[in-house]
């Protein structure tokens, strides 16, 4: 089989609605290590942050809406600003891949996501000018 490794997939494929971050990045563990250490990439060797993000899927149920994005960076990623009088900030993640794998408390398939970047989404497409415009 040609793919091996994690699967690259656009954020539009991975999340058509958008998602908003919903709550702080924070250093991922490194879970093997003897001390308290922040994880790092074993594929780039690049530092390991983690955000939680909210799907904006209106059909997904409650307990599918959140899910941990991490993001392999030297620097702590910085969240973009959030909407006008609200908590929570709509974002766009580049570099995305999936590594699927098997979730040993469950023994169901699960995902494990990350991302080289983090941004505030790209504007929408300008709106046609009018007559009056000109």
């Amino acid at each position: 089989m040609a793919l091996q490794g994690p699967i690259p997939v656009s954020f539009e494929l991975l999340f058509p609605h958008g998602c908003y971050v919903v709550g702080e990045i924070q250093a991922a563990k490194d879970f093997e290590a003897k001390r308290d250490t922040q994880a790092r990439d074993k594929a780039t060797g690049l530092p390991v942050w983690q955000v939680p993000v909210m799907d904006a899927d209106p059909s997904l149920k409650a307990t599918q809406k959140t899910v941990t994005i991490k993001i392999l960076s030297e620097a702590e990623p910085v969240v973009p600003p959030p909407l006008p009088g609200l908590p929570i900030s709509p974002v766009e993640f580049d570099g995305l891949e999936v590594k699927p794998y098997v979730h040993q408390a469950t023994g169901r398939l699960a995902y494990s996501i990350t991302a080289r970047g983090m941004r505030a989404p790209r504007s929408a497409k300008p709106a046609p000018q009018t007559k009056d415009a000109a």
